[in-house]
């Protein structure tokens, strides 16, 4: 075809031939296709600025800052958090735990429908357990909360804990801290299970609940002493259909239970309350019950004091978070590590003495 769209074959030399024209042909690019706009890069102040104003997207974009595991995006975040601690500090922190079945997540649902009932604003972190092989999440909760996750008034952010409880931990605690500037006057904190995170998570609350089940046997079997101290109210869930009066029995053994540990510090006495996160019975006596220790610690001084104590924890976290990355991201302690994991498969040293010489040529590097 000639550059002006002639075809050749229809040139009279050729009789009996005729090609047609055709049709245009389509752009490249589909013209009706909606083009995605950049989402527009904040400054600090930026930041700050939106998320005082309650700007759900970008307080999602900041604790992604804060996630992130680049310098940069840290040092950034780092900025963000300390430029909204002015704006933070006026919120409940609820720390919420249970054993894998308990129905925290039912739970923190039909509880946070609830505070929002009340015309609270409230923020839901949830740390969701990571595959130790794959690393990767489910991030299920969400799922779970249908009514608070579509809510105008709510946040929910869950976080993988990606193998590090620490690092989330500490993590989620500086979310807290955008989220009460961001306005949000109420937030939970949903923790992994029993296990490690429960002190983590018991550091940076106010009120720490913990879930429990009737009807599984031994009620007080496999609870740890150490969680039932750290507890500030017990509650026991899925008190319907014929679990009733074994909720009312597990109750009264969970009473007594701490009735033999030492009067907590904050000299409230724990209780313990049956509920139905299903059928929404019992969550207000629930939700009475932590404005009732909030009242009963703000009167006698121990929440300030027991911020205080939490603030100074979670800065040795954080000396030995920044230690521990700073380690294992300096270059020639990257080289040793593979050496020294060899001598150790072969039996050539120990693994005490290897850590001790890793350990040694780090602090030579950076005297």
């Amino acid at each position: 075809m000639a550059n002006d769209g002639h075809h050749i074959e229809n040139d009279e030399r050729f009789l009996g031939l005729n090609v047609n024209a055709g049709v245009p042909q389509p752009p490249m690019l589909n013209p009706y296709a909606k083009v995605r706009k950049r989402r527009p890069e904040y400054t600090v102040d930026g930041y700050v600025e939106e998320i005082v104003k309650g700007n759900r997207t970008v307080l999602s974009q900041a604790v992604t800052l804060i996630e992130s595991n680049k310098p940069e995006h840290q040092e950034k975040a780092q900025q963000i958090i300390e430029k909204c601690l002015p704006y933070a500090g006026k919120s409940v922190r609820l720390g919420i735990t249970g054993v894998p079945g308990a129905g925290k997540s039912t739970f923190i649902d039909s509880l946070g429908a609830h505070v929002l009932g009340q015309g609270k604003k409230l923020a839901v972190l949830a740390i969701d357990p990571s595959s130790e092989l794959t690393k990767g999440s489910i991030l299920g909760d969400k799922t779970r909360m249908e009514r608070i996750s579509v809510a105008e008034n709510a946040f929910v952010r869950p976080s993988p804990s990606a193998g590090s409880l620490g690092g989330v931990a500490r993590k989620t605690r500086e979310t807290i801290v955008l989220c009460e500037a961001a306005g949000f006057n109420t937030i939970f904190v949903e923790t992994v299970g029993v296990g490690q995170s429960e002190t983590a998570v018991h550091s940076m609350v106010d009120f720490f609940l913990l879930i429990q089940l009737a009807g599984t046997g031994d009620e007080l079997q496999g609870i740890k002493r150490g969680i039932m101290e750290m507890a500030d109210g017990i509650a026991i869930n899925k008190c319907d259909g014929n679990n009733v009066e074994k909720s009312k029995m597990a109750r009264a053994q969970f009473q007594n239970a701490l009735h033999l540990f030492p009067e907590p510090s904050s000299g409230w006495s724990p209780k313990v309350l049956t509920c139905s996160a299903i059928e929404d019975s019992g969550i207000t006596e629930i939700w009475n019950m932590i404005e009732e220790y909030m009242n009963f610690t703000a009167a006698n001084g121990f929440t300030e004091t027991k911020r205080n104590h939490q603030a100074k924890y979670w800065m040795y976290e954080s000396i030995n978070e920044y230690l521990k990355n700073n380690f294992y991201r300096n270059k020639t302690i990257k080289s040793l590590l593979l050496m020294y994991e060899n001598q150790i498969l072969n039996n050539e040293i120990t693994s005490f003495v290897a850590a001790k010489k890793l350990l040694d040529t780090y602090f030579k590097l950076n005297r």
